[in-house]
């Protein structure tokens, strides 16, 4: 009987690094790799920023609650969710029950550095993008380390460097080989 391969979930802040770390983490660890937003997108045909012109968002936090379900339902994948996936309380207890969840920590120098011209993201789509990311920061950091099995801070590295630190960190950590957390909903 082969292993079920756990999954790795990647939290943090817009700007940590979670979809570009993630994409390279997913191919050393030869995990399918999914970004919730972009995965949003192509199941919608709608950008996340339409999306929250027409629903809102808590009509998008809906959508991104279902699409967590579905795919932190799958096995041996590697997910990078949204920054605010977090702040729903049943999607916390889905990262924790259903893989090995990893907070990649950043500074807000760095979100601005790497979200510069970025007109992507409904949140910052405000005059002072500091004071934004810093409300973001004082309410959803609390929540990505109660959360998080594993904090990793992600610095200004290359892209690879880092995702071959937390490679080798995961392996240190977590065998992702080995069989995942029961799924039950229950808090640890």
């Amino acid at each position: 009987m082969s292993q079920v391969r756990q999954n790795i979930i990647l939290i943090g802040p817009m700007g940590s690094g979670k979809t570009t770390i993630g994409k390279h983490l997913a191919k050393m660890l030869k995990f399918d790799f999914y970004d919730c937003d972009h995965e949003l997108e192509r199941l919608t045909g709608a950008s996340v920023n339409l999306i929250f012109d027409l629903e809102g968002e808590a009509g998008f936090r809906l959508r991104e609650h279902l699409l967590l379900k579905q795919l932190t339902a799958k096995r041996g994948v590697l997910i990078s969710t949204g920054g605010g996936t977090i702040c729903n309380e049943d999607n916390r207890r889905i990262l924790r029950s259903r893989g090995f969840v990893v907070y990649l920590k950043t500074s807000i120098e760095n979100q601005l550095k790497r979200l510069g011209k970025d007109k992507s993201r409904p949140l910052l789509q405000t005059a002072d993008r500091k004071q934004r990311l810093q409300h973001l920061a004082q309410v959803r950091n609390p929540l990505y380390d109660a959360t998080a099995d594993l904090v990793f801070s992600s610095r200004n590295s290359s892209v690879y460097a880092s995702a071959k630190a937390l490679y080798s960190t995961l392996l240190e950590q977590v065998d992702p080989l080995r069989p995942e957390k029961p799924y039950a909903d229950s808090q640890r």
